[in-house]
């Protein structure tokens, strides 16, 4: 474990990381007041009126946690650059968000990836089920994992038991996320993200310092070789750097990193679900004020996806070279000594690295950091888990819930995640260490896969009916279930220990599994629609990129369009438990989400007056609380059609950048082939 000796121990690291406070508080405080709360979509999609930059900035921040500040330099050190595929994959995905993806959302009018695939289809079954998969992967991966990584941190900086660490972790998450809504959200990642930034590129400029340079670490890092190793004198070489470390493009039939299934799996197969259609992700984009904008937001995340080879990847190694001995241990013994865990201490890297490199008050920038990341993650976890609750779980049994019901409703879940999260922290603190990256890629992996296959034939194939995009998700998240207890009861034997695993763990490497997963989802769903009844024309209005790409067109208002309207009675019809029935409408309380309806002047008593305050719930703009009227129509509501469209001046503009970002991607991928 990193020496306790090398943590904060003097004032300017406090200091520094009160500053962080106080800033991070201010513009969170300064949000809150300036950004309207009233209605759930205020609250939960800002009004759709922010600007490309701060969004582009959350969009990045909410990726960006403490597991890759812990686990992904962790892996570097061990394994070298290839790791770096899963950030620079994203930039094709975000480009894919922006240019495919977002027109059909926006078209739609959804607040929700559940939800779209509900207006794609009708029905409930696949709404349900993947709100129910999305709150999993969120309560169970991204919550616990960066709640713990982060807290673990915070621990060893400062000494702090991990359950202090965890509180005020949540503390400060609990001052946005229940106050302020996605505005507040956003503006505060946008701080986080130059907080990262800053003290990212110190630690790897100083580590460069230490090391001399790039040059250096290609001949360091080969050599990097701890003392167990060569003392242990085994023929497996555990505790060498491989020989392929400084290459993206590796063995396909190798053990570490294979390209084509690295390429596929962080791309079409994988990660095109978590940045195309993650409520995570999607929902940032959805509060750009125009399509203009959330392209500008998706270009602004791409280019910041670069930056994780100088923030991660490279500080990982150069502590690999620093501290052969503890990072890279190379027998069970010895990394009992170091870190407690005989799986190995790849994770104590980059703390390791901050805490014995950097003068005082640069360990409490890096601190500031690590916080930024936590918090910045949580926020945007907990935002996006209280929108899925509210609006295709709770509405679902209260379809005349009121704006005032579903804002309160999604304010309580947030507190519900709070204790699910900390009732979770005894069993991520029994789990290894060592898998703690391995454990948030693989369930990430296994359920992604399927889901992402599934978006894509939604939104690209017409023919695509409910049944077969259903079994088709169900089908491919099965066979990756089973995988993923398989990996967890036959885990990988140490370097060179004999492996006895089942040859569906050893034979399919992980990333080619994944691959299968995706496959098995989209030839079944593409054989399940062949059989069955094709959607209608009122299905598929505007819920394909085909049906779409009117919205692409330069100065297009979807507030202007008034057209079709008796197509969309046919679907309010056909769908009546999602867009309304004869009596309610179940998206669209209070004529609309966005109502602005005067209430009668009352007496209310002090606490319901100040719980008003709180929730941005004032008497001169409450939503009024009766059912919509008959018939109403979501995709007819105005509130959720008031975006624009592209703009003329900067249509070009966008493109243009969308090609040379893919140019650079295109000579960074040769540079490191």
């Amino acid at each position: 474990m990193a020496q306790r000796e090398a943590g904060f121990d003097h004032w300017a690291d406090y200091v520094t990381l009160a500053i962080y406070f106080l800033v991070v508080f201010s513009v969170g405080i300064w949000s809150i007041f300036r950004s309207k709360r009233n209605t759930v979509f205020d609250f939960f999609l800002a009004g759709r009126s922010l600007p490309w930059w701060p969004i582009g900035l959350s969009i990045f921040a909410s990726n960006i946690g403490s597991e890759h500040f812990i686990g992904q330099a962790g892996t570097a050190a061990v394994t070298g650059v290839a790791v770096v595929v899963f950030e620079w994959n994203a930039i094709p995905c975000l480009l894919a968000l922006g240019w495919i993806f977002l027109p059909v959302y926006i078209a739609t009018g959804v607040y929700t990836m559940p939800e779209y695939l509900n207006r794609r289809y009708g029905g409930q079954r696949l709404r349900i089920y993947l709100t129910a998969v999305t709150l999993i992967i969120f309560i169970f991966n991204h919550i616990s994992v960066d709640l713990y990584s982060g807290a673990i941190f915070i621990q060893q900086a400062i000494g702090w038991s991990i359950y202090t660490s965890t509180f005020i972790l949540l503390g400060v998450v609990a001052v946005y996320v229940l106050l302020g809504g996605l505005t507040t959200v956003i503006f505060t990642d946008a701080v986080q993200v130059i907080v990262m930034l800053l003290g990212g590129i110190v630690v790897c400029i100083m580590g460069f310092d230490r090391i001399g340079g790039w040059n250096q670490l290609l001949v360091k890092y080969m050599n990097a070789i701890p003392a167990s190793a060569n003392a242990s004198n085994n023929t497996a070489h555990c505790g060498y750097p491989p020989d392929d470390a400084f290459h993206i493009f590796r063995d396909a039939g190798g053990q570490s990193y294979p390209w084509p299934g690295l390429f596929l799996r962080t791309s079409i197969a994988g990660s095109m679900w978590f940045w195309c259609a993650s409520q995570l992700i999607v929902q940032r984009a959805l509060a750009a004020r125009s399509v203009t904008h959330a392209k500008g937001a998706t270009l602004l995340a791409g280019v910041l996806k670069i930056s994780p080879m100088f923030l991660m990847v490279i500080p990982g190694m150069i502590s690999r070279i620093l501290f052969p001995d503890e990072v890279a241990c190379a027998t069970p013994e010895k990394c009992m000594e170091v870190c407690e865990n005989p799986a190995g201490c790849s994770n104590i890297a980059y703390p390791k690295l901050v805490l014995e490199v950097l003068p005082p008050g640069l360990r409490g920038l890096l601190l500031s950091v690590m916080m930024a990341a936590v918090v910045s993650t949580l926020t945007s976890v907990f935002n996006s888990a209280s929108t899925i609750f509210t609006l295709d779980i709770w509405r679902r049994f209260r379809k005349s819930a009121t704006n005032v019901e579903m804002l309160i409703v999604g304010r309580v879940f947030v507190v519900f995640l709070f204790v699910i999260a900390v009732l979770w922290m005894p069993v991520m603190s029994s789990s290894q260490g060592g898998q703690l990256y391995q454990y948030s890629a693989s369930f990430i992996g296994y359920f992604q896969s399927p889901a992402c296959a599934i978006y894509l034939l939604s939104v690209l194939w017409s023919r695509t009916t409910e049944p077969g995009a259903f079994y088709g998700m169900l089908l491919g998240q099965v066979v990756g279930v089973v995988r993923f207890v398989l990996d967890f009861v036959y885990p990988a034997p140490g370097c060179g220990e004999v492996d006895t695993r089942p040859v569906i763990v050893t034979g399919i490497h992980y990333l080619y599994f994944a691959v299968m997963q995706a496959g098995i989802a989209a030839v079944s769903a593409i054989l399940i629609s062949l059989l069955t009844t094709p959607p209608t024309a009122a299905q598929l209005k505007d819920a394909t990129y085909w049906s779409a790409r009117k919205h692409l067109s330069v100065g297009y208002s979807y507030e202007a369009d008034k057209k079709d309207e008796a197509e969309n009675m046919e679907l309010t019809a056909m769908n009546g438990q999602h867009y309304g029935t004869d009596t309610e409408s179940e998206d669209t309380p209070g004529e609309g989400l966005n109502s602005k309806e005067t209430i009668v002047a009352k007496t209310e008593s002090k606490w319901k007056h100040y719980l008003r305050i709180i929730c941005g719930l004032t008497s001169e703009d409450t939503p009024s609380d009766t059912p919509g009227k008959a018939g109403a129509s979501a995709t007819n509501s105005p509130n959720r059609g008031k975006v624009g469209g592209e703009h003329p001046r900067w249509q070009p503009v966008v493109n243009v950048c969308a090609i040379l970002l893919v140019g650079l991607l295109m000579f960074l991928y040769g540079y490191f082939a």
